[in-house]
């Protein structure tokens, strides 16, 4: 047995670069799939393997190290099921759009609990800058004072006028870091402006729905010329929370978890109790409304509830 990375997934072959310095096209193990883990696709981007060499590229995953941690969400068409969108991360970049697509808070707040859930640190880069209205302007900055008090690092970007691209790739610079965002939010031209070597495949935005068409299909490990590695991910329109006991939610919301040591019951739910610190703190516009519906959406939440 060697060793490798996987460094793509199609679902059903894994690109796997083994420390050897070659890559191997390999299928998985087939007891894999029902080895406890109820995901989609228990193999992913980012996970070192065991690789069984065979004859005439008949290649197998046979083994699973450790992983660090990962990203995780609710497979869309199978609830009881996961989806691994890619494993022991460094960092997480959340690109996100005030229009065209819109990015939602709804969507935001999902990603930033899941990631905090999973210790991965997330910035969150608000990109085509270029393309902003003053009204749109208007709803960043309410967006970069929400989401910068609670100590997150925001990044404003434009590929088409090269606005903060080094700002960018000093945080991509020796780390591995993983890019989630919905569909035409321009990770790959905003890669592809970081190190143009890449060249990924960029798409247009469709004027229907004016939302992105998906250019990537699944997820790909690539290095980057000053160092580092990047993980692009399809495109992705909801983010469903999986595994998350509800009790625990607000840990994973920094400002809830403030100010919940300041509530009348120590197992306020945060929801409907008396006396309860968390609602104070939005009556007062400590905690932002947005946040707050956004925690009630995810309290309130049924296992097989649409989510965005």
């Amino acid at each position: 047995m060697e060793k490798g990375l996987v460094i793509k997934s199609t679902g059903s072959w894994y690109s796997v670069r083994m420390d050897t310095g070659q890559t191997y096209e390999c299928r998985i193990q087939g007891k894999f799939r029902i080895k406890g883990i109820k995901s989609t696709n228990p193999v992913a981007v980012g996970d070192r393997v065991g690789v069984k060499i065979g004859k005439d590229d008949a290649h197998v995953i046979v083994a699973i190290e450790e992983r660090k941690n990962y990203l995780v969400r609710k497979s869309i068409n199978l609830s009881k099921q996961t989806h691994i969108l890619a494993s022991n991360i460094d960092r997480a970049l959340l690109i996100a759009t005030i229009n065209y697509p819109q990015t939602t808070t709804v969507f935001i707040d999902r990603f930033l609990v899941s990631a905090r859930a999973y210790g991965i640190p997330v910035t969150i880069v608000f990109n085509k800058f270029d393309a902003y209205t003053d009204k749109d302007k208007e709803q960043l900055a309410y967006l970069l004072d929400i989401y910068e008090s609670i100590g997150y690092n925001c990044i404003i970007t434009s590929a088409k006028e090269s606005k903060n691209i080094k700002k960018v790739s000093d945080i991509l610079k020796d780390q591995v870091t993983v890019l989630i965002g919905h569909s035409g939010v321009g990770k790959s031209t905003l890669i592809n402006k970081i190190d143009p070597s890449l060249d990924l495949k960029t798409g247009a935005i469709s004027d229907i729905h004016k939302q992105g068409k998906h250019t990537t299909t699944f997820a790909e490990m690539f290095d980057l010329e000053g160092g580092g590695s990047i993980i692009d991910t399809p495109g992705i329109r909801g983010y469903g929370l999986i595994n998350m006991e509800k009790e625990e939610l607000y840990h994973f919301f920094p400002e809830i978890f403030k100010e919940s040591h300041n509530c009348k019951f120590h197992n306020c739910t945060h929801v409907h109790e008396p006396k309860c610190a968390v609602k104070k703190a939005v009556e007062e516009g400590r905690i932002s409304s947005s946040r707050y519906e956004s925690y009630l959406s995810m309290m309130n939440e049924d296992e097989n509830e649409k989510y965005r």
